[in-house]
């Protein structure tokens, strides 16, 4: 019944990190003159000196001193490949681009891998920094092999600035109408979590063993360890490095789960210790599989003016209207046995106190025992028998609810209300066979009716009511994306991970790639 989409593989580079220089006054410089210079770092400087006993060091490099030299030379000297103390992303782009250049041979290659290894010693920022700015010219001369006059520096802003070009657009989601904007808001956190993965601030959490959940005003040297997780995660604007679960604990550990998709109270349990010590890594590889999810996301949602997503593992819909979130509802979805498949398709039709026609899968499945055990079963279930086929009359006891909505697709799911309202209490909501039950169904069909002025509340309310099936065919079809993203920057800026319910990030093909490459569902 489920068909899964087949997966193909892409290699992305990302073009994120833009660095500001801070003068002695704090003062950011906004010119376009100076657009360049704010990359370099202002207290280090790449003096005739230090260049001078670079190339003697590393004679290999000679040949290129002159252009190398002409780089700092124009760029007043400061670095180039830094953000304050760490590589900064414009170095993680040219290295991963060099790797992947044919013929490209580069001299200290061994030297230049160390400085992308956490594990390894490292050089001297100047001379790591020479060392890839040298890198750079062997690059830009492999690549432009037919040119006869290079100019380094103009090829070097027009690498930097195609970079800010991409880190404006994932700021604004504005500039680029071929990507759903979760893309770049997925882009500008992920920049965020390799920045903090370079700082090696982020230590596991050694938790007391034997673990007991964590309520407010306990003592234990885990807090304090929780305490700083969530600082460098922002749910805490400070730490104070306190071992009690206070107030100011209490507040980040909501925020923490709520955007997580935890039950939200404030009790710490082992699975949110687990939850909190998964490495930065294995997060940027969830931020970057998410990022081209995004790219398999039918390029027409971009300019939809009106559209329902569903994402699977957050159990949550969104109903956006003319570019905002109208309506923002829970669901439930199918099992990992009768998984809800993704895709895309059109909400052509609404329909109020609906039958549901049993599957004969279910029937084979389950009824027929329950039926031959109770003759009253069906009339006691308001079932009933039409047809040779099974179904279940409308009526608030009915399976699909009072309401459905109904997109046309080979696999026969939709969605629709639910008696099992608390099934909606659960943090783990894999309940269905396939479809997608929705808590706030009602309201959705309000809100997607409000361009049809003869379907008001009460006529709504009416049409719920009924004895008989009402079907409303809608003049305009709305698009319905039902995707799966393990990760989801809401409209606050806050990313959420969310379990992997169908263990789709990861799939053999995954597990193979490296940490740049990625996935399309």
């Amino acid at each position: 019944m489920k068909t899964l989409y087949s997966l193909s593989i892409i290699l992305v580079l990302s073009f994120t990190m833009v660095s500001f220089e801070k003068n002695e006054s704090n003062k950011k410089t906004k010119t376009t003159e100076n657009i360049f210079v704010n990359f370099n770092d202002p207290q280090t400087k790449v003096n005739s000196t230090i260049l001078n006993d670079f190339f003697r060091r590393y004679a290999d490099l000679k040949k290129y001193k002159s252009d190398v030299m002409s780089l700092y030379k124009s760029r007043s000297f400061g670095t180039i490949w830094y953000d304050e103390d760490q590589i900064n992303e414009f170095a993680t782009v040219l290295y991963e681009k060099a790797k992947k250049t044919d013929n490209l041979v580069v001299p200290y290659q061994k030297e230049i891998d160390q400085l992308f290894d956490s594990s390894e010693a490292k050089l001297s920022k100047t001379d790591a920094d020479m060392l890839l700015s040298s890198l750079y010219v062997v690059y830009t001369k492999k690549s432009n092999s037919d040119s006869k006059k290079l100019s380094y520096d103009m090829l070097l802003k027009d690498f930097l600035n195609y970079s800010t070009i991409e880190e404006a657009t994932a700021t604004t989601g504005k500039d680029d109408k071929t990507l759903f904007d979760q893309y770049y808001k997925l882009q500008g956190v992920l920049k965020q979590y390799k920045k903090l993965d370079r700082s090696n601030k982020w230590k596991p959490i050694v938790a007391e063993t034997p673990y007991k959940d964590l309520r407010p005003d306990a003592v234990s040297n885990t807090i304090a360890q929780v305490r700083t997780r969530l600082y460098l995660l922002g749910d805490l604007k400070h730490d104070s490095k306190s071992d009690v679960y206070d107030r100011e604990l209490m507040d980040a550990v909501m925020k923490y789960k709520v955007r997580n998709g935890f039950k939200p109270n404030y009790i710490l349990a082992e699975e949110h210790i687990k939850e909190m010590n998964i490495p930065l890594s294995d997060k940027v590889k969830t931020l970057t599989l998410n990022m081209e999810r995004c790219r398999s996301i039918s390029s027409l949602i971009v300019n939809s003016d009106e559209y329902v997503l569903v994402n699977v593992p957050s159990y949550e819909l969104y109903y956006v209207k003319n570019g905002k979130v109208v309506l923002t509802s829970s669901v439930f979805v199918g099992s990992p046995l009768t998984k809800t498949t993704i895709f895309n398709a059109e909400i052509d039709r609404i329909v109020f106190s609906p039958y549901w026609t049993v599957p004969q899968s279910i029937v084979e499945n389950e009824l027929k025992l329950k039926i031959a055990a109770d003759p009253n079963y069906l009339a006691d279930h308001n079932m009933e028998m039409v047809n040779g086929q099974v179904r279940q009359k409308p009526g608030p006891e009915n399976s699909l609810g009072l309401v459905k909505f109904v997109f046309p697709n080979p696999d026969d799911i939709y969605m629709h209300d639910t008696p099992s309202k608390t099934l909606f209490d659960f943090e783990k909501r894999t309940f269905s066979h396939g479809c997608v039950n929705v808590k706030m169904a009602k309201e959705l069909a309000v809100a997607m009716l409000q361009d049809y002025p003869e379907w008001t509340t009460e006529k709504i309310d009416k049409a719920m009511a009924g004895k008989t099936e009402n079907s409303f065919k809608l003049s305009k079809k709305v698009p319905i994306y039902i995707t799966y993203f393990t990760s989801w920057v809401n409209d606050n800026g806050e990313i959420g991970f969310y379990q992997d319910i169908y263990e789709k990030d990861n799939e053999p093909a995954n597990l193979q790639l490296p940490q740049e490459t990625i996935v399309a569902n």
